[in-house]
């Protein structure tokens, strides 16, 4: 299965060569995700796969799996699963990060399909999830002291009829602990027979821990491509020892974190069970580094410059030979750190759950071009087209403009389950990333934004990512968001939010001045700078900017209400509702003749009011 590269591709005409030497047909490594593990177990048997960290501490004992156990518990799984929940089932799981799930990943994927499942998000939204996919087994982690997963799932058991629960680890008597019924099971081969290519392997919800999130469909052949490709443009092989804190119902900790590296006989080392949120894992990440002689490190931006502020304290970096970050636009200034600190450059990787996690990289070997998210991956059309006036994609726009990018390749999922989710999204030109992007002259991608995230003053388009970098040039700033807020006149205006680093002051004069100097688009310039002790993120380590765009409506309208109306005790509740920000409003005793200047002051906005008092 695994072919030698001695070409790896080091700029774009490499990688058209790689296209054209083998169609992607003739390419592919496997038919199906079984087919990769067992591939990787014969050639690397007793080589690591995976070392679970709980700590980082010096003294800990990490439990170690090969490429034999591990084949040979993803058979377990696999077929306990078809024993449980019939021919073809759908596993959803609730756990965190262990070697189990795994094996509970890569099982369903064998002999059924996966159901990765963030377990923040509430029970309805859950039982909802497994309910529209048909789900017949669900594996959650049983009573823990700081995780609710087990109170979830007894909950969500209840509301999708004919499920069946197994645990990982103490919880319910009556409900089978999974680890004891795998023992029992034949793990040297399959008892059904494996799905592989159109088959589809998983379903991947989008989305944070509010609303209904879309479910995306991939199929063993869009995996098994995402994974080798983006293995191929980055050069691993079985010599890499590669950091894996992202969450395992990520796409990003199964693809490119995961499925590809361990085609290449490459080690992982599991970062606690949860990741970089566990504050252990942070503090011991340079000690990780140099005891296990790390080659690949990195996360989302966010943990990487959580990371980047702990001291070295003497640590040998020397194995290290590149970072890796995405997720999220990376600050030049984590970069710019990360660059200092460890003597090794940073690569973005673009990803997306509709293309199985990865759309593109940089090159290992090529030349690095700061604020570039790589090179598409091979086989894959990432072309930068206009945006209609009604939504729709327009001509494909030359080197240096900026249009939302539209993806084509055989890593491309075929569609959300619910097709009602296609529209707009998978067209006619491709998969509508909805990121906003130009090439360079050497094809490299640059991502400037999210086009939901645009902020439009008065018909002027603002890059929020403009607002941001500037502000995290700043040495006092940690980490900085830009949304709009709504204002009468424009519509909206940028504003921006802002932690500063540990034991870092500025004041917001200081900070204005700052960004006046560095954003050269004076339309940009923040409206207000609001310092704040920290920035939501997602369960990924994304800035949530939901919030943040609520939150700016909210002092907004707290602002009108002292500073222009003179109204004092109010209370102000804005919430992001089904047509947009809904805003509600209760007036203090004695102000219920100011109920309509209310009204009549915020007419203007966009968003929904509600006065009461």
């Amino acid at each position: 299965m695994q072919e030698a590269l001695e070409e790896v591709p080091r700029d774009a005409a490499d990688i058209a060569r790689f296209e054209q030497q083998i169609p992607w047909e003739q390419r592919a490594p496997a038919a199906s995700v079984h087919e990769v593990f067992a591939g990787s177990a014969r050639r690397h048997g007793e080589r690591p796969a995976l070392s679970m960290l709980m700590t980082g501490d010096p003294d800990e004992q990490p439990r170690v799996v090969n490429y034999s156990q591990l084949l040979e518990m993803i058979q377990r799984a696999a077929n306990v699963f078809v024993e449980v929940g019939g021919r073809r089932p759908v596993v959803a799981y609730m756990l965190p990060n262990l070697v189990e799930t795994y094996a509970v990943l890569w099982g369903a994927e064998c002999v059924g399909s996966s159901l990765p499942i963030n377990f923040l998000l509430q029970p309805a939204a859950i039982a909802q999830l497994l309910r529209a996919v048909g789900a017949t087994v669900l594996v959650a982690l049983g009573r823990h002291p700081r995780l609710d997963i087990w109170p979830k799932a007894l909950e969500v058991r209840g509301q999708v009829p004919g499920l069946r629960l197994l645990r990982v680890g103490p919880g319910d008597e009556d409900v089978p602990e999974l680890g004891a019924m795998m023992r029992a099971a034949r793990g040297d081969a399959l008892d059904s027979p494996a799905g592989s290519g159109d088959d589809i392997a998983a379903y991947f919800h989008t989305g944070g821990t509010t609303g209904s999130p879309k479910l995306v469909r991939h199929t063993h052949a869009n995996q098994i491509c995402a994974a080798y490709c983006s293995a191929v443009l980055l050069d691993l092989d079985e010599q890499a020892v590669i950091t894996q804190g992202f969450p395992l119902f990520h796409v990003a900790a199964a693809m490119p974190c995961g499925l590809g590296p361990f085609m290449r006989g490459s080690h992982l080392l599991l970062m606690s069970p949860s990741g970089f949120r566990d504050p252990a894992m942070v503090r011991n990440f340079w000690k990780v580094v140099e005891r296990y002689r790390v080659s690949i490190a990195g996360g989302v931006p966010t943990a990487v410059g959580a990371v980047l502020d702990v001291p070295l304290d003497g640590a040998d970096l020397s194995s290290l030979q590149f970072g890796l970050t995405g997720g999220a636009p990376a600050p030049h200034a984590v970069v710019q750190r990360w660059e200092q600190v460890t003597g090794t450059r940073l690569y973005e990787v673009l990803g997306m759950t509709e293309t199985s996690g990865v759309v593109s990289v940089a090159l290992r070997h090529g030349e690095h071009r700061a604020g570039s998210v790589g090179f598409p991956l091979p086989y894959t059309r990432a072309e930068v087209r206009r945006v209609l006036p009604d939504g729709a994609v327009g001509e494909v726009l030359p080197t240096g403009r900026t249009g939302v990018l539209v993806i084509r390749g055989p890593h491309v999922s075929p569609g959300y389950h619910d097709p009602a989710h296609d529209q707009g999204v998978f067209v006619e030109q491709g998969l509508v990333s909805g990121d906003l992007a130009y090439r360079d002259e050497d094809g490299r991608l640059y991502v400037c934004g999210r086009s939901k995230d645009l902020i439009i003053r008065s018909g002027h388009n603002i890059d929020p990512a403009m607002i941001e970098q500037a502000m995290t040039d700043h040495p006092a700033v940690a980490l900085a968001a830009a949304v709009g807020q709504p204002d009468a006149y424009a519509g909206e205006l940028p504003v921006v939010y802002v932690a500063l680093r540990p034991g870092a002051t500025a004041s917001e004069q200081e900070l204005r001045e700052h960004a006046q100097a560095c954003i050269a688009e004076r339309p940009a310039w923040p409206r207000r700078i609001y310092v704040v002790d920290q920035i939501p993120l997602t369960s990924v380590g994304k800035v949530f900017k939901p919030e943040l765009r609520v939150d700016a409506a909210r002092r907004l309208v707290e602002s009108v209400l002292e500073d222009e109306l003179g109204l004092r005790g109010a209370q102000v509740r804005a919430a992001d509702g089904a047509r947009g920000i809904e805003v509600a409003i209760a007036l203090g005793p004695g102000h219920a003749e100011a109920a309509e200047r209310v009204r009549s002051r915020l007419a203007g906005y966009l968003f929904a009011t509600r006065v009461s008092v």
